[in-house]
């Protein structure tokens, strides 16, 4: 998975008073969790740019007082108003135990009941997956290529030895639906569109 450095500085006072003083010089409060001890920073908001408004999924490695901490983003706070950055809260990762995040999927091919019509619906476009480190993917593909009107991908359909899913069995990733202007053809013909 792809990672992106994001450079801070440790905290000494971590009260409202402190924060709010962080927060008009335009730094973001973070802490990370997942150590023995959390590690309060703060970093520069244009840094998160590209970890949070992207439909992408990163690691972050985080640099403080010339330290390399890998981590992911556990939680983000916006202000209701104008929708700056207020906290950002990390889980430190290690090589060994298992971490859950969002995975972003990739539908690949073409339908051909969307090609009759058919209308798709991409109900999941994130899955909770469950992985070491090393194994998590910077998407899940979901090959669409056979889905014709009616038909429905399931979350079984896209299991892998890296990873688990955290989700029921029964998951509906993708379906095509029937729509006013869908046209039923036979099976000879959707080969023939096939090829």
């Amino acid at each position: 998975m792809k990672s992106i450095t994001i450079k801070g500085s440790k905290r000494e006072s971590v009260g409202k008073v402190a924060t709010k003083a962080l927060r008009n010089a335009g730094l973001v409060p973070c802490v990370i969790y997942g150590g023995k001890t959390p590690i309060h920073f703060s970093a520069e908001e244009k840094a998160f740019k590209n970890l949070v408004y992207t439909p992408n999924v990163y690691t972050a490695s985080i640099e403080v007082d010339g330290q390399k901490i890998p981590a992911i983003l556990q939680d983000i706070q916006f202000h209701p108003v104008t929708d700056k950055i207020l906290h950002v809260d990390f889980y430190q990762l290690f090589d060994d135990k298992e971490v859950t995040m969002n995975i972003p999927v990739n539908l690949v091919g073409t339908s051909p009941g969307v090609l009759n019509g058919g209308a798709l619906r991409f109900t999941n476009r994130k899955l909770k997956v469950k992985a070491l480190p090393a194994n998590l993917p910077d998407f899940i593909e979901a090959d669409i290529s056979k889905l014709k009107i009616g038909n429905k991908l399931f979350i079984t359909s896209l299991f892998n030895d890296d990873y688990t899913f955290m989700h029921p069995d029964n998951t509906v990733v993708v379906q095509v639906r029937t729509s006013r202007n869908a046209v039923k053809t036979s099976d000879e013909e959707e080969e023939a569109a096939a090829e």
